[in-house]
């Protein structure tokens, strides 16, 4: 007969409990990415209103951070070339920036692609992290938003 003793499960348990509760919310926040999510996208005077929502998780504080952004038509044509302007964006910060497609309706917008990166500076230079770490979606669900 194999006798148990709930005290030593208690610490093992006590063990992983800390183990996962522990160090999972800081590996979490250190995800290493930059997220930018096409949230909304609203018709207004004569333009197609886009609103972003930019997180900063890269590790890396960014004075200036930019995407070159191709908008295709419903026939898939670049319809237009802008530049997201994200701006200064410390590290675990959250912004929301709007932008205006001129003479463009919404529902016209087949999709948005991220051509590639504008402008990627922090206090130590330029850098490549905010490309390679992107992840791009949308919550629009006539537009995807993609790499």
């Amino acid at each position: 007969m194999i006798h148990s003793n709930p005290l030593r499960h208690a610490a093992h348990l006590g063990a992983v409990c800390g183990l996962l509760f522990g160090f999972a919310p800081s590996a979490w926040a250190e995800s290493g990415n930059f997220e930018l999510e096409l949230n909304i996208a609203t018709d207004v005077a004569d333009a197609c209103r886009l609103t972003f929502v930019a997180t900063n998780n890269t590790g890396i504080a960014l004075t200036q951070n930019g995407y070159e952004v191709a908008a295709f038509d419903a026939t898939g044509v670049v319809s237009a070339i802008l530049v997201l302007e994200l701006g200064q964006l410390p590290l675990n910060k959250t912004r929301v920036v709007q932008f205006d497609l001129p003479n463009m309706k919404c529902a016209d917008i087949s999709r948005l692609l991220v051509n590639g990166q504008d402008s990627c500076e922090s206090t130590d230079g330029t850098h490549d992290i905010c490309m390679k770490a992107l992840n791009a979606s949308s919550r629009v669900q006539s537009i995807p938003f993609g790499i």
